[in-house]
């Protein structure tokens, strides 16, 4: 396969680009590339750029080739609500969300959630999965990047939800509800996942006053870092995303 990377830049046919100090690091440390070895950059806005790496050294400078106007988005406009997990477990909901097709991810913070994150360290941790959406954006493919939002609470964010009736809203729940085949027809979607434990009985009735449904992935518990990209996985099959 030939190595992506993120490059958020102007591109342009035959222009000379360097690589982000990350980036570079990765192309020659890691992947050992050197000159003349092809490569992929895109930039987040649509469309990717063939290329070749031309100099090396304290840096990487890649010599663009065409553009490519390939996307490769859902046809589905996906957004996950995750209420946060255990220790690095956000991390992994975040890489498979972004290959199975999100398009905006929002972390909440409910009464049960074991990390409590907020100010600089909050700031720092949301800023780290967006590095985490750009590093699976360059593994699987895609050319637009998800928006990760900083982390609300999940009160203040239920709250500030617009009324929105041509989003289906749905609230994963282990004790049972609409199945993802009932689903099929629907093209937007928002999934609220709750933290180890699920979400508090207030919590559950807030979200139903909110607009969301339960939804039943099957008769067997889902860890919470299972429950939402197994969730987008069945329903963009059902949409035709894979």
């Amino acid at each position: 396969m030939i190595s992506r990377f993120f490059c958020p830049q102007p591109l342009a046919p035959d222009s000379l680009i360097e690589l982000p100090p990350a980036a570079a690091h990765h192309a020659l440390r890691v992947l050992r590339l050197d000159v003349g070895d092809a490569v992929t950059l895109f930039n987040g806005e649509g469309g990717e750029y063939s290329g070749r790496i031309a100099e090396t050294g304290r840096g990487v400078r890649v010599r663009l080739g065409d553009r490519c106007d390939v996307e490769r988005e859902s046809p589905l406009e996906l957004v996950l609500a995750q209420a946060l997990p255990a220790a690095d477990k956000m991390d992994w909901v975040v890489q498979k969300a972004v290959e199975l097709g999100v398009a905006r991810i929002q972390p909440l913070l409910a009464s049960r959630s074991v990390v409590r994150l907020s100010g600089e360290r909050a700031v720092r941790r949301v800023e780290h999965w967006r590095q985490v959406a750009v590093s699976a954006c360059e593994q699987c493919g895609r050319n637009r990047l998800p928006e990760i939002a900083p982390i609300l609470d999940l009160r203040q964010w239920l709250g500030q939800l617009r009324q929105d009736n041509e989003t289906c809203r749905l609230l994963l729940s282990p004790q049972g509800g609409r199945r993802p085949r009932e689903l099929a027809g629907n093209d937007r979607f928002l999934l609220l996942v709750g933290p180890e434990g699920g979400l508090s009985e207030e919590e559950a009735a807030v979200a139903g006053m909110a607009g969301f449904s339960a939804l039943s992935l099957g008769p067997r518990i889902l860890r919470t870092e299972t429950a939402g990209p197994a969730a987008l996985a069945a329903l963009g099959a059902l949409g035709g995303d894979i």
